[in-house]
């Protein structure tokens, strides 16, 4: 079995892959100041409570966006699944991988992961948007290549930046309000965050599109995805899943270059 871990800067997605389906996976909450043996006391419990033994993990693929997590990852997985192979996302592994990173030092691990899922679904002319800490756009062109990323703040973050920057203005949940015309602050607030990104979203694509000269195939992923991918006029589907489908792509197409066991 394969364990995937993707370390995000505001949650940790990992689950465990039997070769045919995704046998459960968990988010956590990230915290960059645990040690690897709190972070073993977590994945310990949660695989223990899913009915998953450890020593039927065989191999690991990690991808990580925090540096300073990557070390106590990996000597937190080396303690608790010792036998196991880790494949970490890097650009030393990218020639291995089906799409062309133009740009491998100044792209995130979690991007190409979630770039090669939609790859292998959808093929070439490809958007993944992920509404994460960031809200990120990354293209596929034609010629199976990574053409670029779009950034910006995530929902989330901007509403944390606009409640710590302001007296009066709270924290709120995003979700879609009556009416653009707010007659209350938390209507007001999600007025504004929610249809403003869907008209920020609807945007980027479109300028992408006209850019390119050609139509994209747009899927979105990440945890405020089904918040504003219904709102838009260019978001086809979501995948809650794309990411850690990218990781298990990324073991497939790794250890059939190193020629070992998957």
């Amino acid at each position: 079995m394969l364990l995937a871990i993707d370390i995000g800067n505001s949650n940790i997605i990992f689950g465990i892959h039997d070769n045919y389906t995704w046998l459960n996976h968990w988010r956590i909450q990230t915290d960059k100041f645990k040690t690897a043996d709190e972070y073993e006391v977590i994945f310990r419990s949660l695989l223990s409570a899913g009915k998953l033994w450890r020593d039927e993990i065989h191999r690991i693929v990690l991808s990580s966006v925090v540096p300073s997590l990557v070390y106590p990852f990996t000597e937190m997985l080396s303690e608790l699944i010792p036998n196991s192979k880790t494949i970490l996302v890097n650009p030393d592994i990218y020639n291995k991988l089906p799409i062309k990173i133009l740009n491998p030092y100044q792209i995130g691990t979690d991007l190409v992961a979630n770039a090669l899922a939609a790859f292998q679904k959808f093929g070439p002319l490809t958007m993944v948007i992920d509404f994460g800490t960031a809200l990120t756009f990354t293209t596929i062109g034609k010629n199976s290549e990574i053409l670029g990323v779009a950034i910006a703040p995530g929902l989330q973050t901007a509403v944390s930046a606009l409640a710590g920057k302001t007296a009066q203005l709270p924290q709120i949940h995003l979700t879609p309000p009556p009416s653009v015309l707010g007659e209350n602050t938390i209507h007001a607030i999600q007025a504004g965050v929610v249809y403003g990104f869907t008209g920020l979203v609807d945007s980027i694509i479109e300028r992408t599109q006209n850019e390119l000269n050609e139509k994209l195939t747009v899927v979105a992923t990440g945890g405020l995805s089904a918040v504003i991918a219904p709102l838009t006029k260019f978001v086809q589907t979501t995948d809650e899943m794309l990411t850690l489908n990218g990781l298990y792509h990324i073991h497939l197409f790794v250890s059939k270059e190193q020629n070992v066991d998957k």
